[in-house]
Protein backbone atom coordinates (compact mmCIF):
# COMPACT_ATOMS: atom_id res chain seq x y z
CA UNK A 1 0.00 0.00 0.00
CA UNK A 2 1.02 3.64 -0.92
CA UNK A 3 0.19 7.20 -1.63
CA UNK A 4 1.45 9.30 -4.78
CA UNK A 5 1.60 13.20 -4.79
CA UNK A 6 0.52 14.40 -8.36
CA UNK A 7 -0.40 17.70 -7.35
CA UNK A 8 -0.43 20.53 -4.69
CA UNK A 9 3.02 19.01 -3.79
CA UNK A 10 5.36 22.37 -3.05
CA UNK A 11 2.59 24.31 -4.71
CA UNK A 12 -1.18 25.15 -3.79
CA UNK A 13 -3.04 24.06 -6.54
CA UNK A 14 -4.28 20.90 -8.41
CA UNK A 15 -4.85 18.81 -5.56
CA UNK A 16 -5.00 15.33 -6.19
CA UNK A 17 -3.62 12.15 -4.22
CA UNK A 18 -4.00 8.23 -5.25
CA UNK A 19 -4.26 5.67 -3.09
CA UNK A 20 -3.30 1.81 -3.62
CA UNK A 21 -3.74 -0.75 -1.47
CA UNK A 22 -5.92 -3.95 -1.48
CA UNK A 23 -5.32 -3.99 -5.90
CA UNK A 24 -7.96 -0.87 -5.29
CA UNK A 25 -6.90 2.23 -6.77
CA UNK A 26 -8.65 5.83 -5.02
CA UNK A 27 -8.32 9.23 -5.96
CA UNK A 28 -8.43 12.11 -3.01
CA UNK A 29 -9.53 14.97 -4.81
CA UNK A 30 -8.56 15.71 -8.20
CA UNK A 31 -8.04 19.64 -8.73
CA UNK A 32 -7.49 21.98 -11.96
CA UNK A 33 -3.98 23.82 -11.45
CA UNK A 34 -4.30 27.99 -11.50
CA UNK A 35 -2.07 30.77 -11.85
CA UNK A 36 -0.03 31.76 -14.71
CA UNK A 37 -0.40 30.34 -18.26
CA UNK A 38 2.20 28.24 -17.64
CA UNK A 39 0.47 26.42 -14.80
CA UNK A 40 -2.77 26.25 -16.45
CA UNK A 41 -1.22 24.79 -19.18
CA UNK A 42 -0.51 21.74 -16.86
CA UNK A 43 -3.83 20.83 -16.81
CA UNK A 44 -4.30 19.51 -20.42
CA UNK A 45 -1.34 16.84 -19.99
CA UNK A 46 -1.79 13.47 -19.61
CA UNK A 47 -2.78 12.27 -15.95
CA UNK A 48 0.37 10.87 -14.42
CA UNK A 49 -2.04 7.38 -13.72
CA UNK A 50 -4.79 5.47 -15.77
CA UNK A 51 -8.11 7.02 -14.98
CA UNK A 52 -9.79 3.90 -16.11
CA UNK A 53 -8.38 2.12 -13.17
CA UNK A 54 -9.45 4.58 -10.40
CA UNK A 55 -12.06 2.76 -8.50
CA UNK A 56 -13.69 5.86 -6.55
CA UNK A 57 -12.97 9.20 -5.75
CA UNK A 58 -13.17 10.85 -2.65
CA UNK A 59 -13.72 14.38 -2.62
CA UNK A 60 -12.63 16.41 0.13
CA UNK A 61 -14.59 20.15 -0.54
CA UNK A 62 -16.00 21.93 -3.79
CA UNK A 63 -13.31 24.70 -5.10
CA UNK A 64 -11.83 24.36 -8.24
CA UNK A 65 -8.17 23.95 -7.16
CA UNK A 66 -9.30 20.54 -5.75
CA UNK A 67 -12.53 19.40 -7.72
CA UNK A 68 -11.84 20.76 -11.51
CA UNK A 69 -10.41 18.15 -13.04
CA UNK A 70 -13.21 15.76 -12.54
CA UNK A 71 -14.99 15.76 -15.86
CA UNK A 72 -11.78 15.44 -17.39
CA UNK A 73 -11.29 12.41 -15.72
CA UNK A 74 -14.69 10.99 -16.54
CA UNK A 75 -13.48 12.34 -19.88
CA UNK A 76 -10.20 10.17 -19.90
CA UNK A 77 -12.35 6.83 -18.58
CA UNK A 78 -12.91 7.21 -14.79
CA UNK A 79 -16.11 5.46 -14.29
CA UNK A 80 -16.84 5.13 -10.42
CA UNK A 81 -18.64 6.93 -7.64
CA UNK A 82 -17.30 10.15 -6.32
CA UNK A 83 -17.63 10.40 -2.70
CA UNK A 84 -18.34 13.52 -1.14
CA UNK A 85 -20.90 15.63 1.07
CA UNK A 86 -24.13 16.27 -0.28
CA UNK A 87 -23.61 20.25 0.29
CA UNK A 88 -20.02 19.39 -2.04
CA UNK A 89 -22.35 18.21 -4.95
CA UNK A 90 -24.50 20.88 -5.13
CA UNK A 91 -21.67 23.47 -5.14
CA UNK A 92 -19.94 21.51 -7.55
CA UNK A 93 -22.88 21.17 -9.82
CA UNK A 94 -22.73 25.15 -10.29
CA UNK A 95 -19.08 25.55 -10.31
CA UNK A 96 -18.08 22.48 -12.75
CA UNK A 97 -21.03 23.79 -15.09
CA UNK A 98 -19.32 27.63 -14.85
CA UNK A 99 -15.53 25.95 -15.13
CA UNK A 100 -16.86 23.96 -18.41
CA UNK A 101 -18.23 26.88 -19.90
CA UNK A 102 -15.26 28.85 -19.36
CA UNK A 103 -13.14 26.15 -20.91
CA UNK A 104 -15.79 26.16 -24.30
CA UNK A 105 -15.56 29.81 -24.61
CA UNK A 106 -11.83 30.08 -23.88
CA UNK A 107 -11.81 27.21 -27.11
CA UNK A 108 -13.74 29.46 -29.29
CA UNK A 109 -11.51 32.51 -28.62
CA UNK A 110 -8.44 30.50 -29.06
CA UNK A 111 -10.13 29.04 -32.20
CA UNK A 112 -11.28 32.24 -33.86
CA UNK A 113 -7.69 33.43 -33.82
CA UNK A 114 -6.23 29.81 -34.97
CA UNK A 115 -8.79 30.11 -38.27
CA UNK A 116 -7.25 32.91 -39.07
CA UNK A 117 -3.24 31.81 -38.60
CA UNK A 118 -4.75 28.63 -40.94
CA UNK A 119 -4.10 26.45 -37.56
CA UNK A 120 -6.18 23.29 -36.43
CA UNK A 121 -8.88 23.93 -33.92
CA UNK A 122 -8.60 23.04 -30.12
CA UNK A 123 -10.76 21.64 -27.96
CA UNK A 124 -11.97 22.75 -24.66
CA UNK A 125 -10.71 20.74 -21.91
CA UNK A 126 -14.15 19.23 -21.00
CA UNK A 127 -17.66 20.79 -21.71
CA UNK A 128 -20.36 20.77 -19.91
CA UNK A 129 -22.08 17.79 -20.79
CA UNK A 130 -19.04 16.40 -19.13
CA UNK A 131 -19.48 18.32 -15.88
CA UNK A 132 -23.07 17.54 -15.65
CA UNK A 133 -21.97 13.91 -16.31
CA UNK A 134 -19.29 13.70 -13.34
CA UNK A 135 -21.69 15.28 -10.97
CA UNK A 136 -24.44 12.67 -11.61
CA UNK A 137 -21.37 10.06 -9.71
CA UNK A 138 -21.42 11.94 -6.79
CA UNK A 139 -22.25 9.90 -3.82
CA UNK A 140 -23.55 12.02 -0.77
CA UNK A 141 -21.92 11.08 2.96
CA UNK A 142 -23.24 12.65 6.29
CA UNK A 143 -20.12 14.25 8.89
CA UNK A 144 -19.05 11.80 10.80
CA UNK A 145 -20.76 8.39 9.08
CA UNK A 146 -18.19 5.57 7.98
CA UNK A 147 -18.84 3.87 5.10
CA UNK A 148 -16.76 0.96 3.36
CA UNK A 149 -16.49 2.06 -0.23
CA UNK A 150 -14.51 -0.47 -1.58
CA UNK A 151 -12.89 -3.61 -0.20
CA UNK A 152 -9.99 -2.46 1.72
CA UNK A 153 -11.57 1.23 1.97
CA UNK A 154 -13.65 2.79 4.58
CA UNK A 155 -14.21 6.24 4.28
CA UNK A 156 -15.42 9.21 7.18
CA UNK A 157 -15.91 12.94 6.84
CA UNK A 158 -15.11 15.60 9.54
CA UNK A 159 -16.19 19.24 8.93
CA UNK A 160 -13.13 20.57 7.83
CA UNK A 161 -15.12 24.54 8.53
CA UNK A 162 -13.69 25.93 5.27
CA UNK A 163 -16.74 26.66 3.50
CA UNK A 164 -19.72 24.40 2.74
CA UNK A 165 -19.55 21.12 2.64
CA UNK A 166 -15.73 20.84 2.89
CA UNK A 167 -14.74 18.08 4.97
CA UNK A 168 -11.66 16.21 6.44
CA UNK A 169 -10.81 13.01 4.90
CA UNK A 170 -10.79 9.81 7.37
CA UNK A 171 -9.50 7.07 5.20
CA UNK A 172 -8.68 3.34 7.03
CA UNK A 173 -6.94 1.24 4.66
CA UNK A 174 -6.09 -2.35 4.95
CA UNK A 175 -3.79 -4.73 2.89
CA UNK A 176 -3.05 -8.09 4.37
CA UNK A 177 -3.81 -7.63 7.90
CA UNK A 178 -2.28 -4.47 8.41
CA UNK A 179 -4.44 -1.05 8.70
CA UNK A 180 -3.27 2.38 8.23
CA UNK A 181 -5.54 5.47 9.16
CA UNK A 182 -4.80 8.08 6.56
CA UNK A 183 -5.90 12.00 7.39
CA UNK A 184 -6.68 14.49 4.71
CA UNK A 185 -6.66 17.40 5.88
CA UNK A 186 -8.04 19.36 2.84
CA UNK A 187 -8.22 23.16 3.73
CA UNK A 188 -8.83 23.78 7.28
CA UNK A 189 -11.25 26.67 7.65
CA UNK A 190 -10.16 29.85 10.06
CA UNK A 191 -11.56 28.95 13.43
CA UNK A 192 -14.11 31.77 14.70
CA UNK A 193 -15.30 32.83 11.78
CA UNK A 194 -18.82 33.82 10.95
CA UNK A 195 -20.61 31.23 9.46
CA UNK A 196 -18.93 27.90 9.58
CA UNK A 197 -17.81 25.49 12.71
CA UNK A 198 -14.60 25.23 13.72
CA UNK A 199 -12.17 22.56 11.87
CA UNK A 200 -13.36 19.11 13.66
CA UNK A 201 -10.68 17.48 16.15
CA UNK A 202 -9.35 14.14 14.78
CA UNK A 203 -7.82 12.37 17.88
CA UNK A 204 -5.30 9.24 15.85
CA UNK A 205 -4.04 8.25 12.82
CA UNK A 206 -0.87 6.92 11.08
CA UNK A 207 0.01 9.41 8.23
CA UNK A 208 -1.56 13.18 8.58
CA UNK A 209 -1.48 15.13 4.80
CA UNK A 210 -1.80 18.73 6.36
CA UNK A 211 -2.29 21.50 4.15
CA UNK A 212 0.36 24.65 4.43
CA UNK A 213 -1.73 27.64 2.31
CA UNK A 214 -0.71 29.83 5.91
CA UNK A 215 2.04 27.55 7.31
CA UNK A 216 3.81 30.91 7.77
CA UNK A 217 1.92 33.95 8.80
CA UNK A 218 -0.65 34.57 11.29
CA UNK A 219 -4.29 36.40 10.31
CA UNK A 220 -5.21 38.98 12.16
CA UNK A 221 -7.96 38.45 14.96
CA UNK A 222 -11.70 38.22 13.80
CA UNK A 223 -12.61 41.44 16.11
CA UNK A 224 -9.56 43.73 14.07
CA UNK A 225 -10.89 42.58 11.15
CA UNK A 226 -14.30 43.83 11.29
CA UNK A 227 -13.19 46.74 12.67
CA UNK A 228 -10.30 47.42 9.97
CA UNK A 229 -13.38 46.88 7.48
CA UNK A 230 -15.63 49.40 8.79
CA UNK A 231 -12.61 51.72 8.77
CA UNK A 232 -12.02 50.86 5.13
CA UNK A 233 -15.69 51.51 4.37
CA UNK A 234 -16.10 54.62 5.88
CA UNK A 235 -12.62 55.79 4.01
CA UNK A 236 -13.28 54.94 1.24
CA UNK A 237 -16.74 56.70 1.09
CA UNK A 238 -14.86 59.58 2.12
CA UNK A 239 -12.76 59.01 -1.28
CA UNK A 240 -16.34 59.50 -2.63
CA UNK A 241 -15.53 55.96 -5.12
CA UNK A 242 -16.00 52.58 -5.43
CA UNK A 243 -14.82 49.47 -3.67
CA UNK A 244 -14.46 46.46 -5.49
CA UNK A 245 -14.07 43.20 -3.76
CA UNK A 246 -12.90 39.91 -5.81
CA UNK A 247 -14.30 37.61 -4.01
CA UNK A 248 -14.73 33.23 -4.68
CA UNK A 249 -18.27 32.85 -6.04
CA UNK A 250 -18.37 29.78 -3.13
CA UNK A 251 -17.28 30.71 0.71
CA UNK A 252 -16.05 34.16 0.66
CA UNK A 253 -19.00 35.67 -1.04
CA UNK A 254 -21.52 34.69 1.55
CA UNK A 255 -19.17 35.37 4.42
CA UNK A 256 -18.93 38.88 3.17
CA UNK A 257 -22.98 38.71 2.55
CA UNK A 258 -23.24 37.89 6.77
CA UNK A 259 -20.78 40.26 7.54
CA UNK A 260 -22.54 42.90 6.01
CA UNK A 261 -26.07 42.09 7.10
CA UNK A 262 -24.74 41.70 10.79
CA UNK A 263 -22.69 45.08 10.54
CA UNK A 264 -25.24 46.97 8.35
CA UNK A 265 -25.72 50.07 10.97
CA UNK A 266 -22.29 49.71 12.34
CA UNK A 267 -20.73 50.33 9.27
CA UNK A 268 -23.22 52.59 7.68
CA UNK A 269 -24.03 50.34 4.70
CA UNK A 270 -27.01 52.25 3.77
CA UNK A 271 -25.22 54.96 2.20
CA UNK A 272 -23.91 52.23 -0.52
CA UNK A 273 -25.24 50.30 -3.38
CA UNK A 274 -24.01 46.95 -3.16
CA UNK A 275 -23.92 44.85 -6.26
CA UNK A 276 -23.37 41.08 -5.98
CA UNK A 277 -21.95 40.33 -9.55
CA UNK A 278 -21.66 36.96 -10.14
CA UNK A 279 -24.64 34.27 -11.53
CA UNK A 280 -22.90 31.33 -9.98
CA UNK A 281 -22.41 33.15 -6.35
CA UNK A 282 -26.10 34.32 -6.82
CA UNK A 283 -26.24 30.58 -7.16
CA UNK A 284 -24.22 29.49 -4.89
CA UNK A 285 -25.70 31.63 -1.91
CA UNK A 286 -29.34 30.07 -2.75
CA UNK A 287 -27.38 26.85 -2.21
CA UNK A 288 -25.85 28.15 1.22
CA UNK A 289 -29.63 28.53 2.27
CA UNK A 290 -30.40 25.44 1.86
CA UNK A 291 -27.66 24.14 4.04
CA UNK A 292 -28.59 26.00 7.25
CA UNK A 293 -27.87 23.19 8.96
CA UNK A 294 -24.14 23.20 8.78
CA UNK A 295 -23.63 26.21 10.62
CA UNK A 296 -22.51 26.94 13.62
CA UNK A 297 -25.91 27.44 15.96
CA UNK A 298 -25.75 31.58 16.71
CA UNK A 299 -25.72 32.05 13.29
CA UNK A 300 -28.37 29.66 12.67
CA UNK A 301 -30.02 31.32 15.53
CA UNK A 302 -30.27 34.47 13.22
CA UNK A 303 -33.06 32.92 11.71
CA UNK A 304 -33.54 33.20 7.55
CA UNK A 305 -32.41 36.20 5.82
CA UNK A 306 -28.68 35.70 6.46
CA UNK A 307 -27.58 36.78 3.24
CA UNK A 308 -30.06 40.00 2.39
CA UNK A 309 -29.98 43.50 2.63
CA UNK A 310 -32.12 46.18 1.99
CA UNK A 311 -30.00 48.13 -0.81
CA UNK A 312 -28.30 44.54 -2.27
CA UNK A 313 -28.82 44.27 -6.17
CA UNK A 314 -28.24 41.29 -7.55
CA UNK A 315 -26.37 41.24 -11.47
CA UNK A 316 -27.69 37.80 -13.15
CA UNK A 317 -26.97 39.37 -17.19
CA UNK A 318 -24.12 40.87 -18.65
CA UNK A 319 -26.11 44.30 -19.34
CA UNK A 320 -26.96 44.47 -15.51
CA UNK A 321 -22.87 43.74 -15.11
CA UNK A 322 -22.34 46.73 -17.68
CA UNK A 323 -24.26 49.19 -16.57
CA UNK A 324 -22.85 49.20 -13.06
CA UNK A 325 -19.67 50.62 -14.74
CA UNK A 326 -21.58 54.11 -15.44
CA UNK A 327 -21.82 54.26 -11.80
CA UNK A 328 -18.83 56.63 -10.53
CA UNK A 329 -19.05 56.30 -6.89
CA UNK A 330 -21.16 54.51 -3.57
CA UNK A 331 -21.04 51.22 -5.05
CA UNK A 332 -19.58 48.16 -3.90
CA UNK A 333 -19.29 45.48 -6.41
CA UNK A 334 -19.11 41.76 -5.47
CA UNK A 335 -17.76 39.65 -8.47
CA UNK A 336 -15.80 37.21 -9.42
CA UNK A 337 -13.26 35.17 -10.69
CA UNK A 338 -11.71 35.23 -6.42
CA UNK A 339 -7.64 35.95 -7.77
CA UNK A 340 -9.27 38.75 -10.78
CA UNK A 341 -7.95 35.78 -13.50
CA UNK A 342 -11.57 35.95 -15.28
CA UNK A 343 -15.36 36.96 -14.69
CA UNK A 344 -16.67 40.37 -14.45
CA UNK A 345 -14.41 41.30 -12.41
CA UNK A 346 -11.80 42.07 -14.59
CA UNK A 347 -14.08 44.49 -16.50
CA UNK A 348 -14.64 46.93 -13.05
CA UNK A 349 -10.83 46.41 -12.55
CA UNK A 350 -10.20 48.54 -15.97
CA UNK A 351 -12.89 50.84 -15.66
CA UNK A 352 -12.02 51.80 -11.79
CA UNK A 353 -8.44 50.32 -10.49
CA UNK A 354 -6.62 53.80 -12.63
CA UNK A 355 -9.33 55.65 -10.67
CA UNK A 356 -7.15 57.31 -7.22
CA UNK A 357 -10.28 57.17 -5.39
CA UNK A 358 -11.53 53.54 -6.49
CA UNK A 359 -10.37 50.78 -3.26
CA UNK A 360 -9.91 47.35 -4.12
CA UNK A 361 -10.36 44.62 -1.19
CA UNK A 362 -8.53 41.75 -1.41
CA UNK A 363 -9.99 39.11 0.87
CA UNK A 364 -8.64 35.98 -0.49
CA UNK A 365 -5.16 34.07 -1.60
CA UNK A 366 -4.05 34.79 -4.71
CA UNK A 367 -1.65 32.27 -6.18
CA UNK A 368 1.47 33.14 -8.00
CA UNK A 369 1.21 34.84 -11.26
CA UNK A 370 -2.68 36.12 -11.24
CA UNK A 371 -3.77 39.33 -11.78
CA UNK A 372 -4.66 39.64 -7.69
CA UNK A 373 -1.67 38.49 -6.68
CA UNK A 374 -0.10 41.11 -8.76
CA UNK A 375 -2.13 43.39 -6.88
CA UNK A 376 -1.28 42.06 -3.42
CA UNK A 377 2.50 42.62 -3.95
CA UNK A 378 1.95 46.54 -5.27
CA UNK A 379 2.51 46.62 -8.91
CA UNK A 380 2.19 49.67 -10.58
CA UNK A 381 0.38 48.44 -13.50
CA UNK A 382 -1.66 45.24 -14.35
CA UNK A 383 -2.38 43.79 -17.65
CA UNK A 384 -6.06 43.14 -18.50
CA UNK A 385 -6.92 41.64 -21.98
CA UNK A 386 -3.11 42.83 -23.27
CA UNK A 387 -3.43 46.16 -21.97
CA UNK A 388 -1.35 47.41 -19.35
CA UNK A 389 -3.84 49.51 -16.82
CA UNK A 390 -2.32 51.76 -14.61
CA UNK A 391 -3.06 50.86 -10.89
CA UNK A 392 -3.68 54.41 -8.77
CA UNK A 393 -6.43 52.63 -6.52
CA UNK A 394 -5.96 51.79 -2.77
CA UNK A 395 -5.43 48.48 -2.10
CA UNK A 396 -6.15 46.62 0.90
CA UNK A 397 -5.58 43.11 1.92
CA UNK A 398 -7.73 41.59 4.24
CA UNK A 399 -5.87 38.65 5.91
CA UNK A 400 -8.12 37.87 8.44
CA UNK A 401 -11.18 37.34 6.25
CA UNK A 402 -8.89 34.20 4.92
CA UNK A 403 -10.75 30.98 4.94
CA UNK A 404 -7.86 29.04 5.81
CA UNK A 405 -5.97 28.51 9.28
CA UNK A 406 -2.81 30.32 9.70
CA UNK A 407 -0.01 29.06 11.39
CA UNK A 408 -0.92 29.06 15.08
CA UNK A 409 -4.48 26.98 13.39
CA UNK A 410 -2.51 24.57 12.01
CA UNK A 411 -0.18 23.55 14.09
CA UNK A 412 -2.91 23.65 16.83
CA UNK A 413 -4.83 21.16 14.81
CA UNK A 414 -1.71 18.57 14.06
CA UNK A 415 -1.25 19.12 17.57
CA UNK A 416 -4.76 17.31 18.80
CA UNK A 417 -3.25 14.06 17.73
CA UNK A 418 -2.61 12.06 20.60
CA UNK A 419 0.47 10.91 19.47
CA UNK A 420 2.22 12.87 17.07
CA UNK A 421 1.82 11.07 13.58
CA UNK A 422 3.96 11.19 10.74
CA UNK A 423 3.08 13.92 8.95
CA UNK A 424 3.14 14.93 4.96
CA UNK A 425 2.74 18.71 4.02
CA UNK A 426 0.87 19.84 1.07
CA UNK A 427 -1.34 22.70 -0.32
CA UNK A 428 1.32 25.53 0.23
CA UNK A 429 4.54 27.38 -1.27
CA UNK A 430 7.77 26.33 -0.54
CA UNK A 431 7.68 29.61 1.07
CA UNK A 432 4.84 29.23 3.48
CA UNK A 433 5.47 25.00 3.61
CA UNK A 434 9.41 25.00 5.09
CA UNK A 435 8.39 27.44 7.92
CA UNK A 436 5.53 25.20 8.99
CA UNK A 437 7.74 22.02 8.75
CA UNK A 438 10.10 23.54 10.91
CA UNK A 439 7.85 24.55 13.94
CA UNK A 440 6.13 20.86 13.81
CA UNK A 441 9.70 19.53 14.03
CA UNK A 442 10.74 21.68 16.82
CA UNK A 443 6.64 22.19 18.56
CA UNK A 444 6.31 18.31 18.23
CA UNK A 445 9.35 16.67 17.74
CA UNK A 446 7.86 15.45 13.86
CA UNK A 447 9.94 15.38 10.65
CA UNK A 448 7.36 16.75 8.22
CA UNK A 449 7.66 15.07 4.65
CA UNK A 450 7.46 17.75 1.77
CA UNK A 451 6.98 15.74 -1.65
CA UNK A 452 7.30 16.89 -5.12
CA UNK A 453 5.09 16.24 -7.76
CA UNK A 454 4.90 12.21 -8.53
CA UNK A 455 6.83 11.28 -5.17
CA UNK A 456 5.39 8.11 -4.13
CA UNK A 457 5.15 7.50 -0.30
CA UNK A 458 5.57 3.63 1.47
CA UNK A 459 2.50 2.66 3.90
Amino acid sequence: MHIEFHGAAREVTGSCFLVRAAGRSVLVDCGLFQGGPADEARNARPFPFDPKKIDAVVLSHAHIDHSGRLPLLLKSGFRGPVHTHAATRDLCAIMLKDAAYLEEKGAEWDNRKRRRKGLAPVAPLYTRRDAALVVRRFRPLDYGAAEDILPGFRLRLLDAGHILGSAIVELEVSEDGRRRRLVFSGDLGHAGGPLLRDPATVPEADLVILESTYGDRLHRSWDATWAEMGDILERARSDKGNILIPAFAVGRTQELLYAFHRHFDDWGLNRWRVFLDSPMAIEATAVHARHAVLYKAPTRADGPGLFELPNLHLSRTARQSMAINRIQSGCIVIAGSGMCTGGRIKHHLKQNVWRPHCHVLIVGFQARGTPGRALVDGARFIRLWGEAIRVQAKVHTIGGLSAHADADGLAAWYGRFREAPRVVLVHGEPAAMDPLAERLQGTFGARPITPEAGARLDL
